[in-house]
């Protein structure tokens, strides 16, 4: 068991995930994230807990049972409707299986999870790293922006898709997909928008057709998320001339892009509560490999940020951290742990990759409405 100085660069749920089972088997871990608090910004969406990835990272960092109280097994529901809003495919897991499939969790919810299970002052908030300076032996110096500074040596770049821990180990940069999602939200959805509530279910509605679409997930609380997608110029608001601050110019720009959908689906345009955020989509290239280097590594996002299509993002990312915590507690030295970690993540990290990749092509293409729904009768 190593006994370096081990510093996880961001607080999301792989680096909380590793932390967690290294605290579990005694080997401390600090923590640095550039937010000011845990509160300080909305943590997204829901989330499915796979049973081969999350989950089993979830056992394994001894939060099942607490995971199970929040999680939400009737998110499960998948439902894919035509532009028309014809409903075309519409599965609800069985009931007695409904707890052993994909359950879901509020985003915030898992983090909150995972930070709570850690000891007081683990992780660092405010920190947001600038620089990693190499100091030889696999040693590396972080610089913050704050002014402070920290050895380690071990990094583990936990630090999302715009990584700076990345650099030290690959030149890529993560690349536009041609797809943005314009994300928007309804409040106490049942009581002030049943019908599109009853629309999208308890878990995911999805409209595809023709490079557009519409992904309506349920949050908790009475929360629905959607994402209008299309595939667009990353620019298309400024080739508009579109100030994106400008609810109303946003609504009435999707809505000419969507007038050969039905009057429901545009319910999703119109009848906003939290406006609209332009969120284009990246991933890195595919494969995305690095040569071993001492003293660093990668997990979750940093090491293979991918479309949301995969639906492993947050699950692989957590099974990154798992896996690494585990190679750490049981090899000789911290380089063994790490090549022994790299020689597991690269393969799967490629294979997940080269997935989301056709994931999100088959989603926004002329198509997409067929190649949608025979995935969707394939897959249940």
């Amino acid at each position: 068991m190593p006994t370096d100085r081990i510093a996880i660069i961001g607080a999301g749920p792989g680096g909380l995930t590793c932390a967690r089972i290294l605290q579990q088997h005694g080997i401390t871990a600090a923590v640095y994230d550039l937010d000011a608090s845990r509160s300080v910004r909305d943590q997204g969406g829901t989330l499915d807990m796979h049973p081969d990835s999350g989950q089993h990272a979830l056992r394994e960092a001894g939060l099942w049972d607490d995971f199970l109280a929040r999680a939400r097994p009737e998110g499960q529901q998948m439902r894919l409707v035509s532009r028309d809003g014809r409903t075309l495919f519409d599965q609800v897991p069985p009931e007695a299986d409904i707890a052993e499939g994909n359950p879901e969790i509020d985003r915030g919810q898992l983090r909150d999870l995972l930070l709570d299970s850690l000891k007081p002052d683990t992780v660092l908030w405010g920190h947001k790293m600038t620089r990693a300076e190499a100091l030889g032996n696999g040693t590396h110096r972080l610089h913050f922006a704050d002014g402070t500074s920290t050895d380690a040596d071990l990094v583990i770049g936990a630090d999302g898709a715009w990584s700076k821990v990345r650099r030290l180990l690959s030149d890529a940069t993560p690349l536009y997909t041609g797809v943005t999602f314009v994300e928007t939200g309804l409040d106490d959805a049942d009581t002030r928008h049943p019908h599109l509530a009853e629309l999208t279910g308890s878990g995911t509605m999805m409209a595809l057709d023709d490079n557009q679409g519409f992904v309506a997930q349920r949050n908790s609380g009475g929360h629905i998320r959607t994402y209008i997608g299309m595939r667009i110029a990353e620019d298309w608001h400024q080739r508009a001339g579109l100030d994106l601050t400008d609810t109303v110019a946003v609504r009435e720009a999707l809505l000419k892009k969507f007038t050969a959908w039905s009057p429901d689906l545009l319910g999703f345009i119109t009848d906003t509560d939290t406006g609209y955020t332009n969120r284009p989509l990246f991933a890195l290239p595919v494969p995305h490999t690095w040569t071993h280097t001492p003293g660093v590594t990668l997990l979750g996002d940093a090491a293979h940020l991918m479309s949301p299509f995969s639906g492993m993002g947050a699950n692989l990312a957590m099974l990154d951290g798992a896996d690494l915590a585990h190679a750490l507690i049981e090899s000789p030295t911290t380089d063994d742990a790490i090549h022994a970690y790299e020689t597991v993540l690269l393969p799967r990290s490629i294979q997940a990759a080269e997935g989301a990749a056709e994931g999100i092509n088959s989603a926004f293409s002329h198509d997409s409405a067929t190649q949608t729904l025979a995935h969707m009768t394939q897959r249940h």
